[in-house]
């Protein structure tokens, strides 16, 4: 499959330091960064620097230098956010169906109470 990605995207923007943002850490390869609109306590997005159009895009096409700094940052912010003992959820939507908003890979960190069922049966 040909990714094609946007880079007016809002994560592309804020990479680019167009938008600001609150960031929770950075490294070489990814940045995590505060929520504007938290769906919980904790709402930490976490993004590749490259341009990543879904999860599937990325562990295709990132560099292995690129796919450890990125799940080594999920882990650290859990660790630093102190979420590691009461619970997390990670969520990352991918395409039309998966409605995904922002086409730049991002994983959302929510924590910090007890989280509804993400999907609902249907009938």
């Amino acid at each position: 499959m040909a990714y094609s990605y946007d880079d007016q995207n809002i994560f592309a923007k804020i990479l680019r330091g167009e938008i600001p943002n609150q960031t929770v850490k950075e490294t070489d390869h990814s940045l995590a960064f505060r929520d504007i609109y938290p769906q919980a306590p904790l709402h930490v997005p976490v993004i590749p620097k490259g341009a990543y159009v879904s999860f599937d895009h990325f562990a295709q096409d990132a560099s292995d230098a690129e796919i450890l700094d990125y799940i080594r940052l999920v882990g650290e912010v859990c660790r630093m956010e102190g979420v590691e003992e009461d619970g997390w959820r990670l969520i990352s939507n991918a395409g039309r169906n998966g409605v995904q908003e922002v086409p730049h890979l991002h994983v959302h960190i929510l924590g910090g109470r007890v989280l509804d069922r993400m999907l609902q049966k249907q009938d």
